[in-house]
């Protein structure tokens, strides 16, 4: 009985405005792969649990890189597995899904660009599942105001179609915790959509909510916001200096 952690970290850098993929971009002197593989090892629950295997997921052809940079910076006797993602998150999810060792009875899902999740959070999602829930996301309230809309018009404006209440919303981030086996069922029921950005699940969530299992929700903590846009690194410079 023990916890594995599917890092994924075979996004590309784009929208960062890098050459390189996401997870390679350094803050504070290392790459956003080594902060987040860090916070989740550094996870310890009331009880002492740690996470016992790590899983990364990289881009075709950084294997060995990713490789060497988690073997110097967190030891050798990490039982470390890197593998190659797909095409999608979910795709990619599913190839670290495929590394996990067959004793391993709770998975947790993180995404390298929430590189600075705190230690408590993600030991918060352990002891969740722990509790007897199946399926756990850390979310935070939503502060802002929601509007649906409808069909832009030829100019590109878009027509409010009403509000949605705010105490219904929470932004969900990661770490996700699942029982593995009811995340290896929703990976195995969406399988047919994962090649296709347009039609591949967002989150893991997503795909065992479609099962009918029941989602719960722990506090988030703002330390875990993604970092998508060259803006976000000026905010992750900030938590790695607090780390």
């Amino acid at each position: 009985m023990s916890v594995a952690a599917i890092l994924t970290a075979a996004g590309s850098g784009t929208r960062l405005g890098r050459d390189e993929p996401k997870a390679f971009v350094p803050v504070d002197g290392s790459p956003l792969l080594l902060h987040a593989a860090k916070a989740l090892l550094d996870a310890e629950t009331a009880d002492g649990e740690r996470i016992s295997q790590l899983v990364v997921t990289v881009p075709a052809g950084l294997v060995a890189r990713a490789s060497a940079l988690l073997t110097q910076a967190c030891g050798a006797e990490l039982d470390l597995w890197v593998v190659e993602g797909g095409s999608t998150r979910q795709a990619s999810v599913a190839a670290g899904l495929a590394a996990v060792r067959p004793e391993v009875d709770l998975i947790l899902v993180h995404d390298a660009a929430r590189a600075f999740a705190p230690a408590e959070l993600i030991a918060r999602v352990v002891t969740a599942l722990r509790a007897g829930h199946d399926a756990v996301v850390p979310g935070l309230p939503v502060v802002d105001t929601i509007k649906r809309v409808g069909e832009p018009s030829a100019a590109g404006d878009r027509p409010v179609m009403g509000t949605v209440p705010r105490a219904e919303l929470v932004g969900v981030q990661t770490p996700q915790g699942f029982d593995r086996e009811l995340l290896v069922r929703a990976h195995a029921a969406g399988h047919g959509r994962a090649a296709d950005e347009l039609s591949a699940a967002s989150d893991d969530a997503g795909l065992v909510e479609e099962l009918g299992a029941v989602v719960w929700v722990v506090p988030g903590d703002r330390r875990a916001a993604k970092i998508t846009t060259a803006d976000d690194l000026l905010v992750a410079r900030v938590l790695a200096a607090g780390a």
